[in-house]
């Protein structure tokens, strides 16, 4: 079984959802998001396994959310949305948990076990 995680070590979920994953023992592949930003196209890959829109996987209560002045209620294309996260992977919401053609947002991490 091949499995990865969008991963964030400075990230307490991040770290608690490897834990149980790990005592599962799983050992997923870790994506760092921060270092090697995902393309827009890899986004919306997770976002059709996720079964969201490209705004649910948006930390607007970032930093850089706030600087970039973004909101919510924006009205943007699914497109513009993806650019702006893939730009800025500090937005993107974390742990995401990826296990085939389905994906969980490891918030809270109990979600992540669920998966494998």
């Amino acid at each position: 079984m091949t499995v990865s995680m969008y991963y964030n070590p400075k990230c307490s979920k991040c770290r608690a959802s490897l834990s149980l994953l790990q005592e599962k023992g799983i050992e997923p592949e870790l994506i760092l998001y921060l270092e090697i930003a995902p393309t827009a196209a890899a986004l919306a890959e997770v976002l059709k396994k996720l079964g969201k829109a490209p705004r649910d996987i948006i930390r607007f209560n970032e930093e850089v959310a706030i600087k970039l002045a973004i909101s919510q209620n924006d009205e943007r294309t699914d497109a513009e949305w993806l650019n702006i996260i893939s730009s800025n992977p500090k937005l993107l919401e974390r742990p995401i948990f990826i296990n085939g053609d389905r994906a969980v947002i490891g918030r809270p991490p109990e979600n992540v076990p669920e998966m494998v």
